[in-house]
């Protein structure tokens, strides 16, 4: 048996041979860090017809030994990941799971637990062992101290023990749960949150411009830069990376359906200028989600912090704007929906949360602790109309994305995202370099490092 303490420096021939079925952006991802970690068997595939650009593409990295299909992987394997879409999980391990080799430990990489955990007990010999695991954070996120699950399911302690040692030089933080923790642990820190930046995404698509340039500059500066960037980063990632996650997962689809109702409702206050009614929602939601929360250092610290990561007009130029007052709907409508739900992001900020989360509640905690400038945002919401037109547009925007979730419908989430991402097109490249750089600063200065 192997040695479930294993290290990179252990002889070649005391080393276990890893398996990766699907070469995707994390599939490759997770490739490279293993191939850097020192592992001298990494034995990888992907679909058939993918197979010559993956050998040309990994020629020279080494460890990395590109197999025809997934029977190859899971014959030779010790430790097996699918890194597959969650819409093609059963598909996937229903094909080579009866291949594996005996004693094996195999694990996924699907964003949703549920598919998966009904497809590896279906699918896979009951000599096989089952824990499995999820890097919280996307493909191009150093995992550098980031969450990564993983789901003891089946089988002894050592085979937890050799999934660790193997994983252990991505020195990422291990979070252990079960399949349907993880679930509603992701609904709650990624579902609705991707839900918030896909709405404002194609409100500002459907307006037809780029509210953070000139000359409507309504975008820029402060909270704004990390509605505009991550908004960036989203869309610029694969439709499926998301899609799985918030069609499969039934917690995640309560959650983004109340997220459009909390914004619907909020504007239709804002329309019919009931203040008093629209004040005591926000302060209460508040109240719920924030007045027993920790008093921890501020995720977000400044807006001079932010500004260093604007894609808008330059720091002077942003300067001699007018200030621009913002109702912040998708932040309301976010704490109202957390309220409305009895969840307590900052339980879910501690245990599992994703760089996205750690900004999304950053961005929150700034404007709700601050009642300055919470008082100042419903007031906007309700005699200034500058941003009412995309406000309105947001509400749709919600709704329409409830809706496509609702409908349960891959095709149609794809046609939405991708027609969005179209209209951010031309800006990726920068928007991506500027996100990662925000990221990596804001995590920097929040653990004070």
């Amino acid at each position: 048996m192997l040695n479930p303490k294993v290290t990179p420096d252990s002889p070649v021939e005391e080393q276990p041979v890893i398996g990766l079925i699907g070469m995707g952006e994390m599939g490759r991802m997770y490739a490279k860090h293993l191939s850097r970690a020192g592992w001298k068997e990494i034995h990888v595939c992907d679909l058939p017809q993918k197979f010559d650009a993956l050998q040309r593409d990994f020629k020279d990295v080494p460890g990395i030994t590109v197999m025809k299909d997934g029977h190859q992987v899971s014959r030779s394997a010790d430790f097996i990941i699918y890194s597959v879409e969650a819409e093609y999980i059963d598909k996937a391990v229903r094909q080579f799971g009866p291949s594996t080799k005996i004693g094996a430990v195999v694990a996924g990489q699907t964003s949703v637990k549920a598919p998966e955990k009904a497809a590896f007990e279906a699918h896979l010999p009951g000599d096989v062992h089952i824990v499995s695991c999820h890097s919280l954070h996307g493909p191009t996120v150093p995992p550098l101290g980031q969450p990564l699950v993983l789901i003891h399911h089946r089988g002894p302690d050592w085979a937890l023990t050799l999934v660790e040692s193997i994983l252990q030089p991505f020195q990422s933080r291990f979070v252990y749960m079960s399949f349907e923790e993880h679930d509603s642990v992701t609904a709650n820190t990624q579902a609705v949150t991707h839900a918030a930046f896909l709405s404002m995404g194609t409100a500002w698509k459907s307006s037809g411009n780029y509210p953070w340039e000139e000359p409507e500059g309504r975008y820029v500066g402060g909270i704004e830069t990390v509605k505009v960037n991550i908004a960036h980063r989203i869309y610029a990632n694969k439709w499926h990376v998301y899609a799985g996650l918030a069609i499969l997962n039934p917690s995640a689809r309560i959650q983004i359906d109340q997220y459009a109702k909390s914004a619907t409702e909020l504007f239709k206050l804002m329309l019919q200028n009931k203040g008093t009614e629209l004040r005591e929602r926000v302060y209460h939601a508040s109240d719920v989600v924030f007045k027993d929360a920790p008093k921890t250092r501020p995720i977000l610290l400044s807006e001079d912090l932010l500004d260093r990561f604007s894609l808008g007009p330059s720091p002077e130029r942003r300067q001699s704007l007018p200030p621009r007052a913002n109702s912040h709907l998708s932040l309301l409508a976010m704490v109202d929906c957390w309220a409305t739900l009895s969840i307590n992001p900052f339980a879910d900020l501690q245990l599992a949360a994703t760089p996205i989360f750690r900004m999304w509640i950053g961005v929150a905690e700034y404007l709700f602790r601050s009642r300055e400038r919470l008082d100042a945002a419903i007031e906007a919401a309700l005699s200034d109309t500058t941003h009412r037109p995309d406000d309105l547009e947001f509400c749709v925007s919600a709704r329409g994305w409830s809706q496509c979730v609702s409908f349960g419908s891959f095709e149609l989430y794809r046609r939405r995202f991708e027609e969005t991402a179209a209209f951010f097109q031309p800006r990726f490249e920068e928007a991506q370099t500027v996100a990662a750089r925000m990221i990596t600063a804001i995590l920097e200065e929040g653990t004070g490092s």
